[in-house]
Parts: C-alpha cells; structure tokens; sequence
C-alpha cells in the first residue's frame, strides 16, 4: 500500500496486487448527511444521485453505461459522515473510470441546471417512497434517531434526506454544496487490483492532477455525549404486520485505537448478532416470543457512534412482554460478562467479516479509502483485527454496563393497526 498526495490535494492509495486481473476504483468524498444545513438536508445524498447525470464532457446516464458496457460493476453510497464512489472492471477499463471520476469532479458544475436538480429531486423521492415512507416499519429509524440526538447535532437526521428541503432549495444552492465539497482536496482516491504501482499513480494524476484544489472545509467535530441518561419512549400506531419495539444508544466515536469502542462491538456482537445471539437465542428460539431479534452498530467520527436494537414480536404478542425480556438479557450479560467461548466467537465473526472485505479488491479499496478519509492514514486498516483480539472480557463488560446498558432508555413501540391476523404467527 503506497500513498501520495497530488499538488491539488487529492489524496491517493495504491495497492497493487499483480495478477488478479481486475482493479477497483473508489473515490471517498469528505461529505455526508452531518455536513449539511439544518433546513436543507438531503444535500450529500442528492449528490450521490447527481454525480451521474453527466458532466462536460459525459452525457446524462453515460457513466453507468460507458462502464458497464466493458464489463465494470459500479455504485455510489451516501452515510452520515462520506460520500463514495466506486468501479471495479478489468484492468484495461482502468483509464475510463478514472477519466469519468475526473470529469464529473472537475465539470459536474456545467450540466447543473433546473431540470437535472428536480429531476433527481424526484428519484430521491421516489427512493424514499420506496425504502421508508411505504415499507413497513420504514419510519422507525426517522423517529428513533431524536431519541439518541439532539436536531442540531450532526447526526440529528438520517442521509436519505428530507424532500420539503430538498424542493424548497435553489440550484444555487446546489451549485454552492458541490464547490464546497467536491473537490480534490476534499476527497481520497483509492486504486487496488492489477495495476503496477507507478503505473496507477501516472494514470491517475493524468487525470486528475490539472483540477484546481479548492479550499476544502475544516474538520469540526461536536464533543463526544454522554450514554443515554433519562429513560424515553415513543409509541407509535401504523399498519405493520407485527409489533416491534426498537432501542438505540449511543457508543464512544470511531478512531482507529478505539478500545471502548471494539469492546462495545464485541458485546454488540455477543448480544445481538446473528442466530447465535444472546437475543435471538432467547427471544426467537426459546421463549418464541419474537419472529427476529438483533442488534447492530453504526461506527461514526463525529463525537459518538451510534447503536441500534430491534425486535419484531410475534403478531399478537405482548410487546410489554418482549421488551422486559430484552431488559432481562442485557442486564444479565452486563451483570456476568462474556464467556470465554462468547468472547473467542466474538472475535472469529469480526475476523471471518474483515477477511471478507479483504477478499476483493472492491472490499479492499472501500477500506482502504475509509481509513484515508476518515482517519487519515490508510494503513490503520491494519490494526483492526489485532485490536478486537486483544479486547479481553473485562472490557467488554465494562462496556456493556456503560454503553449497551443505556441503550436501554431510548425506546420507540410499534403498534399494528386494526386486528392481528393470528395466522402470521409461527
């Protein structure tokens, strides 16, 4: 893995691995839902759509078809704290994708009119129809996430986006957003597969090396918060086949030397991840109570990370029921801590999830670029793994009586509309 920074400031990673006959590009940009304007949220996710409708020299749509049409996989994603894009295709492919990713970096500003900004207005809210707004329990992350931030925090909304904002906004706000954060300085560059290290880093500051820097912002991150403190609950009536009750809290933030954060995430993994889980074990397979159970854990730089448990009830069930069942099974694993066979199973998932990104060149370059980004130096990948294997069970303890515990005050109920259709249970 070598590193260098252009003299616009982009930040580039190669990490060549010869013969593999495929090479990914994935392109992380500084910008996510927490970099957004209170009243106009939904900006980095609109982006994530516009990055595709064309720049100078790219016809609306010709990204995805120019490189699919040679074979290229290739996607975008938006989160709370980066925006990334990202191709993987044979390495004769190479010189296109990273051509495209230039082009719509340096040029994306030519093509923003009226009509590409409603229009993809509409297909962000037409994905939100789809995912939250007309799925069951689509909602519950909108209205789990005030209970564990304050508005105003950057995390206080999800990056899906909110339209009223989004149709209220101007094109030169649009515009404003892009110069502010898509730029070279603002972004790192990760290039992992068949390619010969010099090589990589010739091609890419061709393509790259003549767009103007810019002024990227300032990283300005909140003071980490406190666990949740005073118990809340939100109880909400819609038409959902089954209740469900969900919990959230909040975690210590994501850096690479975080050990009360590994802890928690080997707790997370201990009480709530998979079949094997303390929750689904005794939720869904012992007292059958609950058609599923887990827990999950969203790592996050600015100030917390942030926590999420659920269970969906059996239809019919007494969610008071459920809920003091998931009471019961945390408190005990805080009161006892992990076994030495929990903690070891712990740690094989999170080795068996790492080896797994690192299987691919697409896996290897995404990490490699969030490392890059967020952390700033790549090579943290490689502390991931002796980190969590060195977490004992003390520590997992520890932070499940100071993390995971509270989680416990932040709770949302849902309840089904109108009769339960008994047949639905097991």
């Amino acid at each position: 893995m070598i590193c260098r920074t252009l003299d616009n400031g982009l930040r580039v990673v190669v990490s060549p691995t010869p013969g593999l006959g495929v090479v990914a590009v994935n392109l992380w940009y500084d910008v996510g839902s927490r970099h957004e304007e209170p009243h106009r949220q939904g900006f980095a996710h609109l982006f994530e759509h516009l990055m595709f409708q064309g720049s100078r020299h790219v016809k609306p749509g010709e990204h995805f078809s120019l490189l699919q049409s040679n074979g290229a996989s290739l996607n975008a994603t938006t989160s709370f704290d980066r925006t990334n894009y990202f191709e993987s295709m044979s390495a004769g492919v190479l010189d296109l994708a990273l051509w495209l990713e230039a082009d719509r970096m340096a040029f994306l500003d030519d093509v923003l009119t009226e009509q590409n900004f409603a229009n993809q207005v509409k297909v962000v809210a037409e994905e939100r129809n789809q995912r939250m707004d007309n799925v069951p329990y689509g909602t519950v992350f909108e209205q789990l996430l005030p209970l564990v931030f304050p508005v105003e925090h950057p995390y206080g909304h999800l990056p899906i986006g909110n339209i009223a904002h989004l149709q209220a906004a101007t094109l030169d706000e649009v515009s404003a957003f892009h110069a502010r954060y898509y730029m070279p300085s603002n972004a790192v560059l990760s290039v992992v597969g068949d390619v010969g290290v010099e090589e990589a880093f010739g091609k890419v500051a061709e393509q790259f090396g003549d767009i103007a820097a810019g002024d990227a912002p300032k990283r300005e991150l909140p003071d980490p918060l406190p666990p949740i403190g005073e118990p809340t609950r939100v109880d909400v009536d819609e038409e959902v086949p089954a209740p469900a009750v969900w919990f959230a809290g909040r975690l210590p933030r994501d850096v690479p030397e975080a050990r009360d954060l590994a802890a928690a995430m080997l707790a997370g993994s201990i009480v709530g991840e998979g079949d094997t889980s303390l929750l689904h074990r005794r939720l869904v397979r012992q007292d059958q109570i609950a058609l599923s159970a887990g827990l999950g854990i969203n790592a996050l730089i600015a100030g917390n990370s942030l926590v999420v448990a659920s269970v969906r009830a059996v239809p019919g069930e007494d969610l008071d029921e459920v809920v003091a069942t998931v009471r019961e099974v945390v408190r005990d694993f805080a009161d006892r801590g992990p076994t030495e066979a929990e903690l070891q199973v712990a740690r094989m998932q999170a080795e068996r999830e790492w080896l797994d990104e690192m299987a691919t060149a697409a896996g290897r370059a995404d990490a490699i670029s969030g490392c890059a980004l967020l952390f700033d130096d790549p090579e943290s990948l490689n502390d991931r793994l002796p980190l969590l294997r060195s977490i004992e069970a003390d520590e997992v303890q520890a932070a499940t009586r100071e993390w995971l515990l509270p989680m416990l005050n932040a709770e949302l109920r849902v309840h089904p509309v109108g009769p339960v259709d008994e047949e639905e249970a097991p």
